[in-house]
């Protein structure tokens, strides 16, 4: 039996309860966004143009790492990058953006956490045991991804990109703009895709994947994932293999938590 049967809401009663997980996951987004909003000069200059500075810290390991090893390319970002506005509302605007972009990203484990209970109540109780640590699996994921490629994609990228020249006497101005989607668009896109090996483990429990099929198109999801890599990175290959290698795990990993699935559900049908 499912654990709390609604049987007898009806279609709006249902809309309403998801309008109130909706209300909620939404109020939760925009208190955190406020607080980032207050808090601009820890978003901005400590961490949002953090990886342009030469201080941040893994710059400053590969510098030391250049330094120790006599190769001087490894060592990236070594002169302060400078951005410009050339819209009147450009910063007021960006400031708005990237606070709710904040805010969302933080309250992503309480968002995850709403839509599970509005599901929850068609779910069967050992169902229920089994999906509470998909909530804490699909958080820790998705903060490893971020911080991932906060701390190893992104300075990467905006190395390249910012000191990629095709002519002595073309110089780079960086618009302010450009630079915070490309961190942003990078960071957020790695951290939705380390949520690989949770929508594997939803799709093997309602019967669209199996392990045979994960196996059989192995191919094409690493043609799929070097796709996916190329079009969130840089077109450097250093940041594409970055991206690839660990997704090429999750995938990995989501074979095993497939297996796993289909051993339980065969268990409990000779059960």
């Amino acid at each position: 039996m499912p654990a709390n049967t609604n049987s007898d809401m009806s279609f709006l009663d249902h809309l309403e309860e998801l309008r109130w997980h909706l209300i909620r996951s939404f109020m939760a987004v925009l208190v955190l966004a406020v607080l980032a909003f207050v808090f601009k000069d820890l978003v901005f200059d400590t961490v949002l143009l953090g990886p342009s500075r030469p201080d941040f810290l893994t710059n400053r390991l590969l510098c030391r790492v250049a330094e120790w090893a006599q190769m001087p390319a490894l060592c990236i970002n070594p002169v302060q990058l400078s951005f410009q506005n050339i819209q009147l509302a450009g910063q007021f605007t960006m400031h708005i953006w990237v606070a709710f972009l904040a805010g969302a990203t933080l309250a992503f484990p309480y968002i995850f956490y709403e839509f599970w209970r509005f599901i929850r109540p068609a779910l069967y109780e050992n169902e229920v045991r089994h999906s509470r640590g998909a909530i804490l699996a699909a958080s820790l994921l998705f903060s490893v991804g971020i911080l991932f490629a906060y701390f190893v994609i992104a300075p990467l990228s905006v190395y390249f990109l910012g000191s990629y020249q095709v002519s002595a006497r073309v110089e780079n101005i960086i618009n302010f703009g450009s630079y915070v989607s490309t961190v942003s668009s990078i960071v957020l896109a790695t951290g939705f895709m380390f949520e690989l090996p949770v929508f594997i483990y939803f799709l093997s429990k309602v019967g669209l994947v199996s392990t045979g099929f994960l196996k059989k198109y192995r191919r094409h999801a690493i043609v799929l994932t070097l796709a996916l890599a190329a079009i969130i990175t840089p077109p450097d290959v250093i940041s594409q293999l970055l991206v690839c290698l660990p997704l090429l795990l999750l995938y990995e990993g989501g074979i095993i938590i497939a297996a796993r699935v289909e051993r339980k559900r065969a268990k409990e049908s000779n059960a």
